[in-house]
């Protein structure tokens, strides 16, 4: 079951990075500009994050066990159209419906968990989980730049296939099948809102963090995602329990701390995975397997290191290690600001790496724990969903304003790269800072 869960999870994982060596051969290949490789990030980040929600309410309403299989088999159909894409447009259309299925299969991969194992297994479960999930973002660009040196961009989204099958293959045969619960209508008109905010948001930031500026339209983009997303609070504030995302699980401080924090850390995440290659690529002339290769050391200490903190966490508290992981975190981004063009590796890159990697191994296990410990198990999967959005959202955000980074040449490049390390550094300090509310003990609330 723990493999199931872990193979399907990966496939949002490692195509929520995997693209982000292969942005240069597409854009030469496909005669993208700067801004239109954004898209090729936001549109998969966009329906995934707007959609998970949706997909966790509908397993925990019609089974998790049917909607991860079928997350799983649109995951795999999509990667074969993004294979095959003759043009941007349809790469675009791909990586839409990619979105999609890993908005189904990531929130029910984890809800299935959290209802399968129990006690201090169902802490190890979920620590295995998340962990396997990071390390799978990382070692995806190594295996797909080593496919685009060979000669072919298209082959990284070929990797899903038998990942999938695997997948299915095992959730078949170790997952129970769980029925429909009925009741209440799915929260449609809360979906759509929140689909319609969120991509109105990500739309203006793309726009304004370009070469155009902060445009009247860019501007007008925020203000309809704001009025968008408070109709939506609105609605399921009127909806009660029967809401898509129910209002009640924000009464408690620390439910609000661990998903700020969530938004926070994977937000920087997020723009170091996208960041270091595309710097190395463009500005050091890294072949796209070096350039993924240079993050190799993150999943390695993750492997190494995550079942400790998961672990460690079970003793001393989540509070402590996800304060202190944060900071650790903040402090490899201000490491990395040493970075220039033709630094060594060995100095300059690899310590602000293997300090980053440090961090995020004492934060990644116990957070994912402490978010499903902090509600009840009658909300475990629009809890996950509702997590797992707020990663992808900060990873979405942190893509969408690094279009100065895309846009920019020779030392500009330089110089802004340096700003978005500075950026991602002040973010993880409030990270950290999110962490006061939660409880010393577990995760919940000091009592």
């Amino acid at each position: 079951m723990l493999a199931a869960t872990i193979l399907a999870s990966s496939l949002a994982f490692i195509d929520g990075s995997v693209v982000n060596v292969a942005l240069v051969a597409i854009g030469h290949n496909l005669k993208a500009d700067a801004s239109e490789l954004q898209w090729v990030i936001n549109a998969y980040l966009l329906p995934l994050s707007a959609l998970l929600l949706l997909g966790g309410a509908t397993g925990d309403r019609f089974g998790r066990r049917r909607y991860l299989n079928l997350g799983i088999a649109v995951f795999a159909l999509s990667s074969i159209v993004c294979a095959a894409a003759p043009d941007l447009k349809l790469l675009l259309v791909g990586r839409v419906m990619q979105g999609m299925g890993a908005a189904l299969l990531l929130p029910n991969s984890l809800a299935i968990l959290g209802e399968h194992f129990a006690g201090e297994a169902k802490g190890r479960a979920v620590g295995l989980w998340a962990a396997a999930g990071a390390i799978a973002g990382v070692i995806g660009p190594l295996l797909g730049g080593w496919l685009i040196d060979l000669g072919s961009w298209r082959a990284i989204f070929l990797i899903n296939l038998p990942l999938a099958v695997g997948a299915i293959v095992l959730a078949q045969r170790f997952i129970p099948e769980d029925a429909a619960s009925g009741g209440e209508r799915l929260d449609l008109a809360g979906g759509l809102l929140a689909t319609v905010g969120l991509g109105s948001l990500t739309w203006a930031l793309t726009l304004g963090s370009g070469s155009a500026g902060w445009t009247a339209a860019a501007l007008g983009g925020v203000v309809f995602a704001i009025i968008a997303l408070i109709v939506f609070l609105t609605l399921e504030g009127r909806r009660g329990e029967r809401a898509m995302l129910p209002l009640s699980l924000f009464a408690t401080a620390p439910f609000i701390g661990l998903n700020l924090l969530t938004f926070f850390l994977y937000g920087a995440f997020g723009a170091l995975l996208v960041l270091v290659p595309y710097f190395l690529i463009e500005a050091d002339g890294y072949s796209a397997v070096g350039a993924a290769g240079a993050l190799v050391p993150l999943p390695i200490t993750l492997a190494l290191t995550s079942p400790l903190a998961g672990g460690l966490a079970g003793r001393v508290g989540a509070r402590a290690l996800l304060a202190s992981g944060s900071l650790v975190v903040a402090a490899g981004f201000a490491l990395a600001v040493r970075i220039e063009v033709g630094s060594s590796y060995w100095t300059h890159m690899l310590p602000a790496i293997l300090v980053m990697s440090l961090g995020m191994a004492a934060a990644v296990a116990p957070l994912t724990t402490a978010v499903l410990s902090s509600v009840s198990t009658d909300h475990t999967g629009v809890a996950s969903g509702f997590n797992s959005t707020v990663a992808r959202a900060g990873g979405l955000l942190a893509t969408a304003l690094l279009g100065s980074v895309f846009a920019a040449h020779g030392s500009s490049l330089v110089m802004e790269f340096h700003r978005a390390m500075i950026a991602c550094a002040v973010v993880c300090l409030a990270a950290s800072m999110s962490a006061l509310p939660i409880g010393r003990a577990h995760g919940t609330a000091a009592t």
